[in-house]
């Protein structure tokens, strides 16, 4: 599948921490009302059946509005429910391709431009880089617009931001080059997850100001 870049816009990363009782699966779907162009479930605090079952319930509701939908770390996952992936530098993302053939999307994080032409060599569609810091994952090592500039320049696939990104500071790493922008807090945490994904869209896109 050829990944088009205007489907990694807005792209919204699930997490049960947010606001108390808010699922996975209730993110995604207000953040696919909203108009996110993209969805990853990151779900580590769920087992392997209930992850199933809501990767294909997500899956199903991203078929039907043409939503991007990957899986965070769980290629075999998103093999089984027909999905992309989305793993760490090191996560054997050469496993993840051989697992998810030729054909799904692939997403890569790396930190710096040396990973970046790593991850493109061994097929990843797209490249997930932290621009902030952000409590959400703080192991991540921010690189900052400087950062992503530079490997944005070094390789020729799409580089999507994450990391403190939310509609006050999304048009600063969309202009460095971003193709697009991930959030986790902005969305999951925000009292009303449908239209705090509105208003970042509108960012996004130009019709509203930050």
């Amino acid at each position: 599948m050829a990944l088009d870049p205007r489907s990694l816009r807005v792209y919204v990363v699930t997490s049960s921490n947010g606001v108390p009782g808010r699922t996975h699966r209730d993110v995604a779907f207000a953040a696919i009302e909203g108009g996110a162009t993209a969805i990853q479930l990151r779900a580590p605090d769920v087992g392997d059946d209930e992850l199933l079952e809501v990767a294909r319930e997500i899956r199903d509701r991203c078929h039907e509005t043409g939503v991007l939908f990957v899986v965070n770390d769980r290629p075999d996952v998103a093999a089984a429910v027909g999905a992309g992936a989305h793993v760490g530098r090191d996560d054997e993302p050469v496993r993840a391709r051989a697992v998810l053939g030729p054909d799904a999307i692939l997403g890569v994080s790396v930190e710096s431009p040396g990973d970046a032409l790593v991850a493109m060599d061994v097929g990843a569609d797209y490249l997930g880089l932290t621009v902030w810091e952000t409590p959400t994952k703080p192991e991540a090592r921010p690189l900052g617009l400087h950062g992503l500039r530079a490997v944005i320049d070094a390789v020729d696939v799409p580089v999507v931001a994450i990391g403190g990104i939310d509609s006050r500071n999304a048009r600063e790493v969309l202009e460095a080059g971003a193709s697009g922008v991930a959030v986790v807090s902005a969305v999951g945490a925000a009292r009303d997850a449908v239209a705090a994904t509105r208003r970042l869209v509108a960012v996004v896109d130009g019709r509203e100001d930050a």
